[in-house]
């Protein structure tokens, strides 16, 4: 079962569940894979709202390997989804989600990302609001 608070995702490829993670490891195969210096890059290159199908078997690919997978891209590019392409979108998109928060990163369609199951994301876990209690005369 994948843990949220850990960035980690649950997703149905080739028909089969996988747990899905992009560790500090896996961040850094994609600053590497994406040409990036720093994480913020590899942020800002998704938040313009374009991913093409190489960098989806990456982070795929990253992701399954961040969650303990041996798995090459190669095996990852021939994977299939429910949904075709938007559904890769959908996937990458939760992952991507999951690991930097609701607040950074949203679909490309500009709408916030949901999980592949269609559940809306989670927010960033924040400290309580405090109320004060109503004066009483």
């Amino acid at each position: 079962m994948a843990n949220s608070h850990r960035g980690e995702i649950e997703a149905e490829l080739d028909g089969k569940r996988f747990r899905l993670c992009l560790t500090l490891g896996a961040l850094a195969e994609l600053e590497h894979a994406f040409g990036e210096d720093d994480m913020l890059g590899v942020v800002e290159r998704f938040e313009a709202g374009r991913i093409t199908a190489r960098d989806t078997i990456r982070i795929l690919g990253a992701g399954l390997r961040g969650a303990g997978y041996d798995i090459t891209d190669d095996v990852v590019s021939a994977m299939r989804v429910d949904g075709g392409a938007a559904g890769y979108v959908e996937i990458v998109a939760a992952l991507l989600t999951a690991t930097f928060g609701a607040a950074q990163m949203e679909t490309p369609a500009g709408e916030g990302a949901s999980d592949p199951a269609g559940k809306p994301p989670q927010p960033p876990l924040s400290a309580p609001e405090h109320k004060t209690a109503p004066a009483t005369t």
